[in-house]
């Protein structure tokens, strides 16, 4: 496709005025939302290109491929932007227990108390099912690996404890959807981990060497 036929699919000829909103509108998008300090310098600088534009021509089709070429290279340079910062907060919310996060069970057990108390039933499912993992690494039924996702503990613990291993699918499964903000919990979530917990601690864990004899192959936490 030709310069001159790109133009032509162009609605209309903007004038300085309305180049600078179109890269305005284009940057303040939800999509490309990040660290609002880069992208606004990043926006600064856009609109410093367009403070001597009433100056230029701006009336012919050339100059409406520009502006629409230069939209499509900021959208680019955002999304460049905005995508490994997305990704790294999803790895981090999926994540159940962090790098840095040095509690004991008895510490993520009273989190969750003091949420439930005020009522905060996400942040009380968050702590609750941490404390569950907590626990099964101190009991060394988990090996101690921060970073693993809620579904990676709950299928390496069930192993474990398969009494209980239904209940950590489903405390997974409770525990993504309040990170992920998909779904609203109550009390009775939290009185499910509660109980979960319970089982868990009351739960004696099955033989590792029973656990590899049984398994096709070795790996993970099971090894």
């Amino acid at each position: 496709m030709t310069l001159r036929s790109l133009a032509a699919d162009v609605p209309v000829q903007p004038g300085a005025d309305e180049a600078r909103r179109w890269l305005v509108e284009e940057l303040t998008k939800p999509e490309y939302s990040t660290d609002p300090s880069l992208l606004q310098r990043l926006l600064e600088w856009l609109q410093g290109l367009f403070d001597g534009a009433p100056a230029l021509d701006l009336g012919g089709p050339l100059t409406a491929v520009v502006v629409v070429v230069a939209v499509a290279i900021v959208a680019g340079i955002a999304y460049w932007v905005a995508g490994p910062v997305r990704l790294s907060r999803r790895a981090a919310a999926s994540a159940v227990l962090l790098d840095d996060d040095a509690r004991t069970a008895a510490e993520m057990r009273a989190a969750a108390d003091a949420a439930a108390a005020r009522g905060d039933w996400a942040t009380a499912t968050l702590e609750r099912f941490r404390a569950v993992v907590r626990s099964l690494e101190e009991r060394a039924v988990l090996d101690a690996r921060p970073g693993r996702t809620a579904w990676e503990a709950a299928e390496a613990a069930g192993e474990r404890v398969p009494d209980v291993a239904d209940g950590l699918a489903r405390g997974a499964h409770l525990f993504d959807d309040v990170a992920y903000g998909k779904a609203d919990v109550g009390p009775e979530a939290d009185a499910f981990l509660r109980a979960l917990d319970e089982r868990a601690l009351a739960t004696r864990p099955v033989l590792r060497t029973q656990v590899a004899a049984s398994a096709p192959s070795g790996g993970g936490d099971v090894a």
